[in-house]
């Protein structure tokens, strides 16, 4: 099915003007699958995207099996499309298929129809693509929302709920996550860093010990003293500006929560380690 007669479709749906008729699920669903990534920001995200939730999660529409095939396909074809490329399209693919790998592990969160080896396997293509990840763009004028860190923190978040996910992994995913905070390549603008943020906050109320969060904690100071070295001048307070804003992030959420009081010492010794350097 060509993009503009799926728009069509997707949107006459969702205005009411057709209802979808279960003898049409699999044409449907395997055009949006082909188009999951248009550069086209309406089909993307207003259709394909929204209409994938409202199956997935709101109504629950689609079975089990297909649910399967479908993150098979997004494994295997479409999350490490064009991986390591930077300011270009295949970064729309990569980032929408997390999502639609979170709408998936969201759904058997709630049903458990995916076995511990195929969540695993998920696990481990999601830390791979997002230490992979080069683009890291988020709004992008007249094509709209790529936003890759903040789509895979959306994805990891819905695996640490899983119950298959032993804490044992937590480790491997913190760091994933932490190496997204220390980039030089650009500052984020559009609140990754409170993406990043939702699924350490849910790794420690699923059991990361807090003294994991302390020694990350007290690299950052010596890890910002080295790049500073290292990268060019306008790099290194990209860096500055993106550890800064994650900091006075964690900051707030920490101090809406008493269990992890301890960690607001910890937090405010970087922050005034980071304004030492600055100094």
């Amino acid at each position: 099915m060509e993009a503009m007669e799926l728009k069509e479709i997707l949107s006459e749906l969702k205005s009411g003007e057709r209802i979808w008729e279960a003898e049409e699920t699999v044409i449907i669903i395997k055009s949006m699958i082909e188009h999951i990534g248009s550069s086209d920001g309406e089909l993307r995200d207003q259709l394909i995207y929204s209409w994938f939730y409202h199956l997935i999660i709101k109504k629950n529409l689609l079975d089990q099996d297909l649910l399967k095939e479908l993150l098979e396909v997004a494994l295997k074809d479409l999350l490490l499309k064009g991986i390591g490329e930077k300011d270009t399209d295949t970064v729309f693919t990569r980032s929408f298929t997390t999502l639609l790998i979170a709408l998936i592990l969201s759904r058997d969160n709630e049903d458990d129809f995916l076995s511990q080896d195929v969540i695993l396997q998920v696990k481990n293509k999601i830390v791979d693509y997002i230490n992979l990840e080069k683009d890291l763009r988020g709004y992008i004028p007249s094509k709209g929302w790529a936003h890759s860190v903040a789509h895979v923190a959306d994805t990891l978040d819905e695996l640490i709920k899983s119950k298959k996910v032993d804490e044992k992994y937590f480790g491997e995913i913190l760091n994933a996550l932490w190496d997204k905070v220390l980039v030089s390549t650009t500052v984020y603008i559009h609140e990754e860093e409170e993406r990043i943020l939702v699924p350490i906050l849910e790794m420690l109320e699923r059991g990361l010990e807090i003294k994991e969060i302390q020694s990350l904690l007290q690299q950052i100071p010596d890890e910002l003293h080295k790049q500073k070295m290292l990268v060019k001048e306008e790099e290194y307070w990209y860096l500055y500006a993106n550890c800064k804003s994650f900091l006075k992030s964690f900051l707030i959420e920490v101090q809406k929560r008493p269990k992890l009081y301890p960690l607001q010492k910890s937090i405010e010794d970087c922050l005034e380690s980071e304004w030492n350097l600055m100094s």
